[in-house]
């Protein structure tokens, strides 16, 4: 079989696919499945928040999130390097949703095509005390590649939110 040939039966399978993924993606058969993590941190929230924000210095201290370009205000595009536990770095160009001063950061991405593969990544900062506060890491992911990318989620993606979250806590607590 020739190269070419094998060229073309991978593209017609990858457009196969794909096509079987949209409709499926527009169908009821919609996974929404999510992820939640969280650290308390014996840190002022502003702290913990002037930190998360700091995205210019994400590739001193971030396992997970290797770097941030862009302006976090809502309606806005960025770009984030994801790095997940045992994994390769990986660019997502998500809108920003909400940016709540101290309090919440939220995006929204897609691979690919909407209703595909789709997350809704947050950031959130809940005071507990003068000097505590708790960071939650949470995601929420839908569409119709969720089911075959769960295992790798729950293993890899939730594993580097962990880790994030740890070096943030070290961050915040010894500055």
């Amino acid at each position: 079989m020739s190269i070419r040939r094998v060229i073309r039966a991978l593209i017609g399978l990858l457009v196969a696919t794909i096509l079987c993924a949209i409709i499926i993606g527009n169908s009821s058969f919609r996974a929404i499945r999510e992820i939640y993590t969280q650290v308390t941190i014996n840190a002022p929230a502003e702290r913990v928040w002037a930190i998360t924000m700091d995205t210019g210095r994400y590739p001193e201290w971030n396992p997970f999130i290797k770097s941030v370009h862009g302006d976090l205000r809502p309606g806005a595009r960025i770009r984030v390097n994801l790095h997940p536990a045992n994994s390769h770095t990986t660019p997502i160009f998500p809108t920003v949703l909400a940016v709540e001063p101290n309090h919440e950061l939220r995006w929204r991405g897609h691979a690919l095509i909407p209703g595909l593969f789709d997350g809704e990544h947050s950031f959130t900062v809940e005071p507990t005390g003068p000097n505590s506060c708790r960071f939650i890491q949470q995601e929420k992911f839908s569409g119709s590649l969720v089911p075959f990318a769960w295992r790798w989620i729950t293993t890899d993606v939730i594993a580097g939110f962990r880790e994030m979250n740890q070096a943030l806590k070290l961050r915040a607590e010894h500055p």
